[in-house]
C-alpha cells in the first residue's frame, strides 16, 4: 500500500523533457500529447518507453491501458468563438475504472506534483479513453 508521504522521484531528464514539451508546444498548430507514468518501484515519474508525442487524440487512445493510469500531458490548439487562436495546455488525467485501488491510490498522491511540476494549466480527469473525445468541447469551454 502507498502511503500519502510517498516521495516521487524525476531525473533531471524528466524535468527537461517537460520544460521542452511546454515551451515547445505553446505555439503550435497540431495537437501534441505525451505520455507519463509512475514506476511502481521506484516512485520515479517518467515519460512512457516509446517516449512518443502524439499527434493526434485518436493515435493517444490507442496506446493507453485499459487497466492502468496514465498522466497525460497535452497541447491542443483551438480557435475560439471570438477567432483568436488558443493552446491550452492542460494535465489529463487517466484513470480508469478498472484498476486496482494501489495504482490508485500511487497515482492519486502524484496528482498535483505532476500539475505543478509540469506547469500545466488545468487538469482534467478521465475515466475511460472514450472521455478523450470531449476533449475540444471541454476546453473550447474553458
Amino acid at each position: 500500500m502507498v502511503c500519502p508521504s510517498t516521495t516521487f522521484a524525476w531525473s533531471s531528464d524528466t524535468k527537461d523533457q517537460l520544460r521542452k514539451f511546454r515551451l515547445g508546444t505553446s505555439r503550435s498548430n497540431d495537437p501534441q500529447a505525451v505520455i507519463y507514468l509512475i514506476d511502481k518501484n521506484t516512485h520515479e515519474i517518467r515519460q512512457d518507453e516509446d517516449l512518443m508525442t502524439y499527434k493526434s487524440l485518436d493515435a493517444l487512445a490507442d496506446d493507453l491501458p485499459d487497466h492502468s493510469p496514465r498522466f497525460i500531458l497535452l497541447s491542443y490548439p483551438l480557435t475560439l468563438p471570438s477567432g483568436r487562436l488558443s493552446v491550452p495546455y492542460v494535465l489529463l488525467y487517466y484513470m480508469p475504472t478498472t484498476c486496482n485501488s494501489e495504482l490508485r491510490m500511487l497515482y492519486a498522491g502524484a496528482k498535483e506534483l505532476m500539475r505543478n511540476t509540469s506547469e500545466a494549466g488545468r487538469v482534467i480527469d478521465l475515466e475511460s479513453i472514450d472521455d478523450l473525445e470531449e476533449i475540444p468541447k471541454k476546453l473550447a469551454s474553458e
